[in-house]
């Protein structure tokens, strides 16, 4: 405990130091005040309004205070009460887990409904802001004024007191738990006058999460309760005010009720929270390196965190600068871009360390750990976006991705707080590992490594019907003991990632393994009925299932119907084409996707929003379906259906997600489209030409170089392409490679304008 007094001595005497602040100058884009942190946060978006820095370990706020799949992320924009700010949040997800380490600041009385809400305040939207890195919201019932900053491993917070009581509260609820999430300890521990350290333990969506923390106030701690709130509600009086606590002896609802006297400090209050999953002294240490760098630009502690923060984030989003003057859709875009790198989080504290999800401590040696691997849905999109935004991240987040799998014997499917949740199917770390390998991102050695592990994860004949899948070509229906059905949808998932890895092992010369898994990514094949013209669920006999109705959600289709699924092969779609009977057949199966409707009426899974016919761009499966019109020789349906839902289904609104965000896909897929292009199979290193929404855009690439996208004239209502170029080469097979963006250029899209008002249809 000596340490974590010393350690917190050298923060404190580094709290008031002063400097001019660079977010005040005018010189550098502001883009971060460009985002709308609240378009998600209604419909079933499923994100959070609060700050934090890119990619950064604590996500820093509010929760409503109620249970619900809308509120997996903690808030919903229709509710109007807020139980707490706390530092752990899911961006866009569909299990709900987290909301570690809450505060609320009160005064009394105080207002305390049922449970599940219990105690609380109400507030308006119309007091209420925020931009990328920070947010603010008036607590109506106590007249105090929120805001909230995050650095990389720090959440700060500063209330502001209307009213100046003697007394003031600042509640830390470890108890508190919602959806998935349940505590199993936790922790609280007085270390001096302005410090408390502690930790929570939890279980949910991820199992045995430890997360520890360290806070330091601005103003010394006058007294600590431990009570529940129900008992401080009921006490006529804070008579029995105690450091000392028997954990045992505490309701199982207990917080801690933390007094201040803010009479000398014009009724401001600070907090700074630091994180760890390795320990309370490593939290305290993570608290000394992140203000310490954020040290200097106020004489305020939280001016200081929120003036790193804003520039961190307007380095990150400025690798991409608009020529457009339309507020909404800059905002539009900017937001998507802020979304896209918010997850994968850092998982590491500043020295390095880690827990792996073998529950040992680890160490990184010269790169960063993250967590928060949404597989399923960010190899398409997302994965490919850092690699070309921020390729050192992207090749950490490789490495954290091989570590994690040597750790825990496998290939992670949805992994993070150092465990592996299972969530979905497929084994994608494999696409991000071939991808960030083909790329030259990772060294030949991890590259090696890289390999074994996805052959290890591709023959565990006992794990989700791979040994089924290797012994007949597909997942039967009518598999036994699998635990999970999807069937239909693995052997797809299984063909793809098969794909990557013969691609990543042709790569490193290993022509065997290589043409082991191109027999296997052929799979695909298997699943195709030349009857019913889908891929359809077979039983372990050969015969498919029957009846079969393509629109149908069935429990052999994850989230999706067989219209959705029949697309499911990125990897080939020339061989797709083929298979289908030729581009005109193809061509009329894409047409029917998008013109097909549900019945009037018909009740749709949760997942099947964003629907154009039966395209679903709400979910995932369907996100790569409209730039396969240039695989049949009709780029312009491409352009009118990519156009149709950037500007239909993304809006500067809280419901202008139109579907969940599932940890940046959803906004990596519209940075892409309307940049013009689109990584319909990651892996191959090509990018599908759409159609830009912007007429310019500027990428800066690493080593100083750039790509400009221009498109003169592309705002005219229904234009089609009428060439696109690569310095000035007419780009005729509608694609790109990676190594020819990375070299920098310009990327010229042509727009016929005679065809306004023509869709294309």
């Amino acid at each position: 405990m000596n340490r974590i007094r010393n350690i917190i001595g050298i923060v404190l005497a580094s709290w008031c130091a002063a400097c001019v602040n660079p977010s005040a100058t005018t010189e550098t884009p502001q883009l971060c005040q460009e985002v709308n942190p609240f378009i998600g946060t209604d419909f079933t978006g499923n994100t959070y309004p609060g700050a934090q820095a890119p990619h950064g370990m604590v996500q820093m706020s509010p929760d409503n205070g109620l249970p619900g799949w809308d509120r997996i992320a903690g808030y919903f924009y229709p509710d109007s009460t807020i139980a707490g700010f706390s530092h752990t949040h899911l961006s866009g997800t569909g299990a709900g887990d987290l909301y570690d380490i809450s505060f609320l600041p009160v005064v009394e009385p105080l207002h305390v409904a049922e449970q599940p809400l219990g105690l609380h305040s109400m507030f308006s939207h119309d007091n209420e802001e925020a931009h990328a890195g920070y947010y603010r919201v008036m607590l109506t019932d106590y007249d105090i004024d929120v805001e909230l900053t995050a650095t990389t491993r720090c959440g700060v917070q500063r209330y502001s007191f209307a009213r100046t009581p003697e007394s003031a509260f600042v509640v830390l609820n470890l108890t508190k738990a919602m959806n998935w999430d349940r505590t199993t300890g936790w922790h609280i521990e007085q270390t001096d006058s302005f410090t408390i350290t502690g930790y929570r333990f939890s279980d949910g969506w991820a199992r045995n999460q430890k997360l520890f923390f360290c806070s330091r106030f601005s103003q010394p701690i006058r007294d600590l309760q431990l009570t529940s709130v129900a008992q401080r509600y009921e006490a006529a009086s804070p008579a029995a005010w105690r450091l000392e606590c028997v954990p045992e002896q505490l309701p199982t609802d207990s917080v801690a009720f933390i007094r201040f006297d803010l009479t000398a400090s014009s009724g401001v209050l600070t907090v700074a929270t630091a994180l760890s999953a390795v320990s309370m002294e490593a939290a305290a240490s993570n608290l000394q390196a992140d203000l310490t760098a954020a040290e200097g630009a106020s004489a305020d502690l939280f001016d200081d965190a929120l003036c790193a923060t804003e520039a961190s984030w307007n380095e990150a989003l400025g690798k991409v600068q608009l020529k457009e003057e339309d507020t909404d859709r800059r905002t539009t875009f900017y937001t998507a871009l802020y979304h896209a790198l918010l997850a994968p989080t850092r998982y590491d504290d500043a020295d390095g360390s880690y827990r792996g999800p073998d529950g040992a401590i680890h160490r990184t040696q010269g790169w960063a750990n993250y967590s928060t691997f949404s597989l399923w849905d960010t190899y398409r999109a997302a994965h490919p976006l850092y690699c070309l935004l921020e390729p050192d991240c992207a090749a950490d987040m490789a490495r954290s991705i091989l570590a994690f799998g040597e750790q825990l014997g496998r290939l992670p499917v949805w992994n993070m707080q150092a465990s592996e949740t299972d969530m979905m199917i497929g084994y994608h770390a494999a696409a991000v590992l071939a991808e960030a390998s083909l790329k030259g991102l990772l060294t030949p050695e991890e590259q090696q490594r890289s390999l074994k592990l996805c052959v290890t994860t591709a023959n565990l004949d006992d794990y989700r019907g791979i040994g089924a899948y290797k012994r007949l070509g597909y997942v039967p229906a009518d598999l036994k003991g699998d635990g999970e059905n999807w069937n239909l949808s693995k052997t797809l998932e299984y063909a793809y990632d098969d794909g990557c890895i013969a691609r990543l092992a042709a790569h490193l010369g290993d022509e065997a393994t290589a043409e082991i898994f191109r027999k296997r990514a052929a799979n695909y094949r298997n699943v195709y009925n030349p009857q019913s013209g889908f891929m359809q669920p077979r039983k372990g006999n050969g015969d498919f299932v029957a009846p079969f109705a393509p629109e149908e959600y069935t429990p052999y289709i994850c989230e999706s119907n067989a219209w959705h699924y029949l697309w499911s092969v990125q990897h080939n779609v020339e061989g797709l084409v083929e298979l289908m009977g030729g581009k005109p057949r193809m061509e009329r199966m894409l047409d029917s996707l998008f013109t097909y409707q549900p019945r009037e009426g018909e009740e749709l899974p949760i997942f099947s929003t964003g629907m154009i016919g039966q395209y679903v761009h709400g979910n995932e499966p369907c996100h790569h379906v409209a730039y396969l019109y240039n695989y049949v020789g009709k780029p312009e349906r491409t352009t009118h259906y990519v156009r149709r839902i950037m500007q239909e289904l993304y809006t500067n609104r809280p419901d202008g997600l139109c579907g969940n965000e599932d940890c940046g896909q959803t906004s990596a897929w519209y940075v892409w489209s309307a940049l013009g292009l689109y990584p319909v199979d990651p892996v191959t290193l090509t990018y599908d030409l759409g159609c830009p929404l912007h007429e310019e855009a500027t990428v800066a690439l690493p080593n100083g170089r750039q790509f400009i996208v221009k498109a003169p004239g592309v705002k005219s209502a229904g234009s089609r392409v009428k060439q696109v170029s690569w310095n000035g080469r007419p780009l005729e097979d509608l694609s790109i490679s990676h190594q020819e963006l990375m070299e920098g250029g310009v990327l010229l899209f042509e727009m016929d304008n005679q065809s306004a008002g023509n869709s294309g249809n």
